[in-house]
């Protein structure tokens, strides 16, 4: 697939959203601020491959640690320079996202095209569990006003650091913990991560959601999380052809007609219309897509639920959204 950031490659790279993945960066030419050890969105780069059009040998930046090359190299992810990017990007928005893989030659050998055909599709795939952590762990202070307990799917560290600035204390769980374990931790609000894959395949989670929130626990999700909540209560998904992945998507909120420009990264999307949820009643649309009229929020009309499709923390992106985070508190405070 691809992705329009011009900037925010570091945290491209290491968003497990994009787990299993190859991605072709739009913008001509890619690393020449290097990389640091702050803009980490997770502890490894999470893309199997990067397709560019030229990648910077000299890098230039007061908080760069070494080149992108070199870092990319140390973590054995391939890069393909020399690509015409704009060019592929046209293919890729007219044919959609596909299969690939990257292999040395002029021309595919046997081997490479049994290696392609023998990869999964991404419909039906589960690669949320695959991105989760494996045991629990806790961000922020003991101190703090609030404690949320998030579901990891694949979850950016931005989100955890935006989280902690607002008086948060983060307790993060495995994609497969029990609504029991939740109830134990006696948490203040339940969020609920982005995440790669297709959110249809990850079943274990939809009535884990729905028994937290319809407890009146405030529940927030982000991307993949927005749409387990749509699946668990009654909604669907649909995979888009090509995806909405770059920093400069434009939503429009419907209560106020504003229009925020959002950073996204994501292949299924809910269904519905400007009004409401296919199948899910209890649901109702809260943010669209300016591009192609898709679900971009939604709100459970009883319950403090609510979700948006796009990235609120950014990391890369404009910060339009962050709001987002300040309405999760307030619904903490309203408890």
């Amino acid at each position: 697939m691809f992705t329009t950031n011009l900037t925010g490659y570091q945290e491209v790279f290491t968003d497990p959203s994009y787990t299993g993945q190859i991605v072709t960066m739009t913008a001509p030419m890619i690393g020449n601020y290097g990389i640091n050890q702050e803009d980490l969105e997770s502890s490894k780069p999470q893309v199997q491959g990067i397709l560019v059009r030229e990648l910077s040998q000299e890098y230039s930046n007061w908080r760069a640690s070494g080149s992108l090359g070199e870092w990319l190299a140390g973590k054995g992810i391939p890069v393909v320079e020399g690509v015409d990017t704009r060019r592929l990007t046209r293919y890729l928005r007219e044919k959609g996202a596909m299969r690939g893989i990257v292999a040395e030659g002029d021309t595919p050998s046997d081997d490479a095209r049994k290696r392609l055909e023998a990869s999964p599709k991404m419909e039906g795939l589960d690669l949320a569990s695959a991105a989760s952590i494996t045991k629990e762990r806790v961000v922020g202070s003991a101190k703090a006003k609030y404690h949320i307990v998030a579901y990891d799917f694949g979850m950016k560290e931005n989100i955890l650091r935006m989280f902690n600035s607002l008086d948060c204390r983060v307790t993060v769980v495995p994609a497969k913990t029990p609504a029991a374990r939740v109830r134990e931790l006696e948490p203040n609000g339940l969020f609920l991560s982005n995440g790669p894959g297709d959110p249809a395949a990850v079943t274990y989670a939809m009535p884990v959601i729905r028994e937290l929130a319809a407890s009146g626990l405030p529940t927030f999700g982000i991307c993949l999380g927005h749409q387990l909540i749509g699946l668990a209560f009654g909604g669907e998904t649909t995979k888009l052809p090509y995806g909405h992945r770059g920093g400069n998507h434009p939503v429009r909120e419907i209560e106020t007609g504003r229009v925020l420009i959002t950073s996204q990264n994501h292949g299924f999307a809910v269904r519905g219309t400007t009004k409401n949820v296919t199948g899910a009643k209890e649901l109702e649309v809260t943010h669209v897509n300016l591009n192609d009229g898709s679900v971009e929020g939604l709100r459970h009309r009883t319950l403090p639920t609510f979700a948006v499709q796009y990235h609120p923390e950014a990391s890369p992106g404009p910060h339009d959204a962050r709001k987002h985070f300040q309405e999760f508190v307030q619904a903490l405070d309203s408890q």
